[in-house]
């Protein structure tokens, strides 16, 4: 019984931190963008060398000597 007096307070102090964490994120802007991320992830960027490092390892593919598959 001796350890609820101690829980209970402990147990408060923890869940106004958290409150107070949750306030201070929502107010400096941490939840402004929700699509952001989920569009970004589909946005391609059009690297100029791309398709030429794609050649440059196709080539190295064709000189190398790979076994038959029979």
């Amino acid at each position: 019984m001796d350890v609820i007096y101690g829980l209970i307070p402990l147990m408060i102090i923890l869940g106004l931190a958290m409150v107070i964490i949750f306030f201070w994120s929502v107010k400096s802007g941490q939840y402004e963008d929700l699509e952001g991320d989920s569009n970004r992830i589909l946005m391609d960027d059009d690297d100029p060398k791309l398709p030429d490092a794609d050649k440059k390892d196709q080539k190295t593919i064709d000189k190398r000597n790979w076994p038959d598959a029979d």
